[in-house]
């Protein structure tokens, strides 16, 4: 029962991988008109949607192997650019996995995210101020300069976007998973009162909504 537990932990774990990469390869989206170098993909909605599901180990795990192949295949930006995309999906990601670990409901869950996403956007203002110039070649006043007007709305926007598609998905991925008989139903995981689910829908909806007219805008 346990070889076949792990097995099928590591086949997810794959699997969430691959599409991870997939869609960081095919999807890519200019957010902030001042900075193209800058773009959106939705990798995180897999990799936090791991987490939710294998709990944050595995979900480090699967970040570090999907930096790695976006560093050897399609980056241009080497080791400094791994280290910076680990940390944004790491900030954001193991927040709602450690939090849905131990408290496997939807508040638990929206919580871990927006914890996430708060985490992602402080982390990366940080990290953008010290490791940007080393890379892009900016003065560090410059950097510091398009922090409030570049890297915070971008990274805000990246984040709660990534989280209000994560809310989004994340039941009917489950559902589907157990289904295929990839994942087990757990006793600790909590359904959710009724009309939470809905109202957290909406919720998740309008946040999703109010992000894409803000990058339409930034885009100009």
């Amino acid at each position: 029962m346990r070889a076949n537990n792990a097995t099928r932990k590591l086949t997810l774990a794959a699997m969430f991988a691959a599409l991870a990469y997939i869609v960081m390869c095919v999807i890519h989206i200019r957010i902030v008109a001042a900075a193209p170098f800058l773009t959106y993909d939705p990798k995180d909605v897999i990799l936090a949607i791991c987490g939710f599901t294998l709990g944050p180990v595995p979900a480090l795990g699967t970040t570090i192997v999907v930096s790695l192949l976006e560093m050897l295949t399609v980056s241009t930006t080497g080791p400094i650019g791994f280290v910076m995309n680990l940390l944004s999906s790491a900030a954001f990601i193991l927040p709602p996995a450690i939090l849905y670990k131990r408290r496997r409901t939807l508040r638990g869950a929206a919580a871990g995210l927006a914890l996430g996403v708060a985490l992602a956007v402080v982390s990366m203002l940080l990290w953008n101020y010290f490791i940007t110039p080393l890379y892009m070649g900016y003065p560090r006043e410059a950097v510091a300069a398009m922090l409030p007007t570049v890297f915070l709305p971008f990274n805000l926007i990246k984040a709660a976007l990534n989280a209000a598609i994560t809310m989004l998905v994340y039941k009917p991925v489950s559902r589907g998973l157990k289904r295929a008989g990839l994942l087990e139903a757990r006793a600790d995981e909590a359904p959710a009162p009724k009309g939470h689910g809905l109202r957290a829908s909406v919720i998740a909806a309008l946040v999703l909504a109010a992000c894409v007219i803000a990058a339409l805008l930034l885009r100009g």
